[in-house]
This record gives structure tokens, sequence and C-alpha cells, in this order.
């Protein structure tokens, strides 16, 4: 069996939220630098609301604050942002979408739409691996 545990640093994205209208749940700003890889891990408790949809955006760019940020090209992404969208049918889900770019920082949006009963609970996690010194610390900084 191959060590994951030691190789990998997950990272608050998006805390977990019920989200009760409309407005976009903009994620931590995560810095890659010491890491080669990254995945984002977006999980969903109850959707209640019947016609809710959630649109995944993914953001990089090379300034710390990300005021250089724009939107990832398809060929940076691993999985498409699509493939992580989902709607109000996807209770007790978990979707990814992986980032092969090259720049240092980036940021996971998603934006709710149709919402009107509210107590949509989402979450998300950037996990970083490959770190260029192993092992990496537990529990993560």
């Amino acid at each position: 069996m191959k060590d994951l545990h030691n190789n990998i640093t997950p990272k608050r994205a998006i805390s977990p939220v019920a989200a009760a209208d409309n407005t976009a749940k903009v994620g931590e700003i995560i810095d890659r630098q010491g890491y080669n890889s990254l995945e984002y891990i977006i999980a969903t408790g109850a959707l209640p609301d019947a016609d809710a949809t959630f649109t995944a955006l993914l953001e990089e760019g090379d300034v710390a604050n990300l005021s250089d940020a724009a939107a990832v090209a398809d060929e940076d992404l691993l999985g498409t942002e699509a493939l992580a969208s989902f709607t109000f049918a996807n209770d007790n889900s978990v979707f990814k979408l992986g980032y092969k770019g090259v720049k240092r920082y980036t940021r996971l949006t998603i934006t709710p739409a149709n919402l009107a009963a509210g107590a949509e609970l989402i979450c998300a996690v950037a996990i970083l691996g490959d770190p260029t010194s192993a092992p990496t610390v537990n529990p993560p900084a």
C-alpha cells in the first residue's frame, strides 16, 4: 500500500455553509507553493430547493490576493467546471475538480441560483499533493 497521508495537505476552501440566497460562495485563496498537484473536493448535504443549481468556477493568478484573478483555461483543469457543478438532485454528493496550471494561487467559487427555501449545505476542501518536501506536517497548518 502506498502512503498518501504524508504526501498531501488539505486546506479549507469553502467552509461548511447553509446557502440561504444566491450569493456566490467565494473560497479561500489556495497557495500552491511547495506542491505540484491540487485537487478540489466539493461536498453537498441536503439540497431542499427543487430548482436550485450551483455553478463551480476556478480562478488562478500570480498575486497573493488574486487581484489578477482569471478563470482557469479548460486545458489547465482536470475534469471540468460543469462536472463539478451540481443541482438540487445531488443531495449528499461529492465532486472533484483538479488543477494542472502553472499559477501559484487558485480560488474556487460556487454560485447558487434559484434558491428560495435556503439551507443548501455545501463545503469544499483543497488537497495539495506531490510536495517538494515530505512528509507533510500533521496536523496541517
